[in-house]
């Protein structure tokens, strides 16, 4: 178990104007990594301001969380956004954290898709391909977060890009190993001591048991890192995260941030 780099991440910055998100102080204390909203989804400058350097207080790396242009839908929505604008939209968004970022004295270390992005960026070959394409002009060396065998995954290896396997804490698996629509009754795991025992369990084995309970691979035997996820908005994602970090921490894991050892 040890021998594998784990972090925990979180889709956490996403309030806008006065839609606040609350205190967050006590998500980004049990969490490693902090996938901050970039503004197209959520975020604004304030929030983006505020969340790196709360990131930076922590000693939790900041990770540019990038979406469609879907203020009203929350990115939740597909837009069939043209290759090239959308490379332009990713680059953007990057950009406007790596601002805030800097001057709270830190940088950003990865990059995530959010929401309708993420999933459709599993199968959609030209949405994949505009991610890596937007990474690899502005630094190919920032990892990518995305699920194992995935279109995105397959296409940044193949671009020379560096993906780390994003499991889910809070979230169901389909047989194909991808993420269960929103919309399914079983969708959300909620109960901590379930999502820790689900978390050690992916850790340890690579795998999960799917909604109908057939065990499915989500990182491959040769990952050299693991990033994990608590949503934000998840019911009781503060206690689902603290417990899920005690019980990695009991089974003898260490949790890092995300790109730690690369410089701004």
């Amino acid at each position: 178990m040890g021998s594998r780099t784990v972090s925990i991440n979180t889709d956490i910055g996403e309030g806008f104007g006065v839609w606040g998100v609350g205190d967050e102080a006590p998500l980004m204390d049990q969490v490693t990594a902090a996938n901050i909203a970039c503004g197209f989804h959520a975020g604004d400058p304030d929030i983006l301001r505020r969340t790196c350097e709360m990131a930076v207080a922590r000693g939790v790396s900041v990770g540019a969380q990038v979406s469609y242009r879907d203020l009203v839908g929350f990115g939740r929505r597909f837009i069939d956004v043209p290759t090239p604008t959308l490379v332009n939209d990713i680059l953007y968004q990057i950009g406007a954290l790596q601002a805030f970022a800097r001057i709270a004295g830190t940088f950003v270390s990865y990059v995530k898709a959010h929401g309708a992005l993420y999933n459709t960026a599993a199968r959609h070959q030209g949405q994949a391909s505009a991610i890596v394409e937007a990474i690899g002009l502005l630094d190919a060396g920032l990892p990518v977060l995305c699920q194992y065998d995935t279109v995105l995954w397959k296409t940044a290896l193949d671009a020379g890009l560096t993906p780390h396997a994003e499991v889910f804490i809070d979230r169901s698996y389909t047989d194909d190993g991808l993420l269960v629509p929103r919309s399914h009754p079983d969708a959300l795991i909620v109960d901590p001591s379930e999502a820790a025992t689900r978390a050690v369990h992916m850790v340890e084995t690579g795998s999960v048991h799917s909604v109908t309970a057939r065990s499915v691979t989500v990182v491959p035997d040769d990952a050299a890192t693991i990033a994990m996820c608590i949503h934000s908005d998840t019911p009781g994602a503060v206690d689902i995260a603290r417990q899920t970090r005690s019980m990695l921490e009991q089974n003898g894991q260490t949790l890092v941030p995300i790109g730690g050892g690369r410089h701004g």
